[in-house]
């Protein structure tokens, strides 16, 4: 009898794991507590508790060729940048072409999932769903994955920014941020210099009379555009440039990145390396700021009824402040002993496996914030958990699999960061 595995979301990664499990000979059952697939990528107009929410303009940062999943390529006549719409399109072809839709159970909450007793020996888990009529249903699964992503619930952090009670103005998170028309006229600060907060301010600096990017400590700013015009992630995502990259020192890196433009003359210029952050991609930016429509401000320190003071000392009088401060996660239909999340951090074993389980039945998907797309990424994850799950493959000692993760974030701790991130920004001839 094949192996039943829950898996929890049917978004990008959620579907990677239905065709995987299939691919596995095991019997796949999505739960998802929304009535459609895509997760993140299905744009809604209104805002929900708990699901990811997007804004209109939103437009994937990888290219396609480089998002797709390994067997489902998109389609030719599709751009290479892809707004939100085509990639439901293509989420909704996958899906099709491998008939995954039967295998999802939509409305569906899943309220916990608990190890039973004889768990040592059988590695069974006990999930607890509920319908919308509040119905309450147990299950009894061989393996878990856990697929919902971590972009659901939003890090707002007023504590930092005083004054924030008086402010009469409008605040948001860019999770409730859809579209810039509310902002006509106005004068508005975007708080963060991530990918988000970098788009809002491009999209909301054509209709707003003012705005003022604040940010703590810079970026790399990288564009989605390379040499002649193709795919930047296409041209430079190559294992000789990775190879030949690693030898070069990080004052050439930065020489290159600022040759299209000065980060430091544009107050950008970030304290840390090209390798210990994330980047961000946007074309348009360097634009947006040359025409005076984007100020970039140093942190904003504080507020008043109707101002922002920032730490440089400046102040401005503004009507809305949009926190781009990114997101936090949780597992809260999981117990603390099988993942406990930490100030942001899970401890798991390749990000994806909790090395303390007596029996290795339970995966987190697509718990990375990868320099591309998610989608591949989760499908090798997918991929290695169901043949864990199916026994063709052993994890290591649970000692080995500790050491692993301290290594890692020591080299974390040292700003010792992978070489590809580099690809996006330097071409080897």
């Amino acid at each position: 009898m094949a192996k039943r595995v829950a898996i929890i979301g049917a978004g990008a990664s959620g579907l990677a794991c239905i065709k995987c499990c299939l691919d596995e000979g095991l019997e796949p059952v999505c739960f998802e507590k929304s009535n459609d697939i895509g997760g993140l990528w299905n744009f809604q107009e209104e805002v929900t508790d708990g699901r990811p929410s997007i804004y209109k303009s939103l437009i994937i940062n990888t290219s396609k060729d480089m998002m797709a999943y390994s067997d489902f390529p998109v389609l030719e006549d599709y751009p290479n940048y892809m707004h939100h719409s085509k990639i439901m399109e293509y989420f909704r072809l996958y899906a099709a072409h491998f008939d995954l839709l039967k295998y999802i159970r939509f409305a569906t909450n899943v309220s916990s999932i608990t190890q039973r007793t004889d768990f040592s020996t059988t590695g069974q888990w006990d999930v607890v769903t509920s319908n919308t009529e509040g119905n309450l249903e147990t299950t009894t699964f061989d393996a878990i994955l856990v697929c919902i992503g971590h972009h659901a619930d939003p890090h707002l952090p007023l504590d930092t920014f005083p004054g924030i009670d008086k402010f009469k103005g409008q605040y948001m998170h860019s999770k409730d941020y859809k579209s810039p028309q509310k902002f006509e006229g106005k004068r508005v600060v975007v708080v963060g210099i991530g990918n988000s907060g970098v788009d809002l301010s491009v999209e909301i600096s054509q209709h707003a009379k003012q705005v003022f990017l604040s940010t703590r400590r810079g970026a790399w700013v990288l564009n989605r555009v390379a040499e002649s015009g193709y795919p930047a992630d296409l041209i430079f995502t190559r294992r000789i440039n990775g190879l030949l990259i690693s030898f070069l020192p990080e004052l050439l890196i930065r020489r290159s990145i600022n040759k299209r433009f000065d980060h430091g003359n544009y107050g950008l210029q970030p304290s840390h390396s090209v390798f210990s952050q994330h980047p961000t991609v946007n074309d348009d930016l360097p634009n947006r700021i040359l025409s005076g429509r984007v100020l970039v401000k140093p942190n904003m320190k504080q507020l008043t009824e109707s101002a922002a003071i920032f730490e440089d000392g400046t102040m401005e009088d503004i009507d809305a402040v949009i926190f781009a401060t990114g997101y936090s996660f949780a597992f809260p239909f999981l117990n603390e002993s099988v993942i406990k999340v930490n100030r942001n951090h899970a401890v798991l074993y390749k990000n994806v496996f909790p090395p303390h389980l007596e029996q290795p039945t339970l995966a987190i998907i697509g718990l990375v914030q990868p320099l591309g797309a998610i989608m591949p990424i989760s499908e090798m994850q997918a991929r290695w958990a169901t043949r864990v799950f199916k026994g063709l493959v052993k994890l290591p000692s649970v000692n080995n699999m500790m050491a692993d993760i301290l290594e890692k974030k020591e080299n974390m701790a040292k700003r010792k960061f992978s070489f590809t991130y580099v690809l996006w920004i330097i071409r080897i001839k």
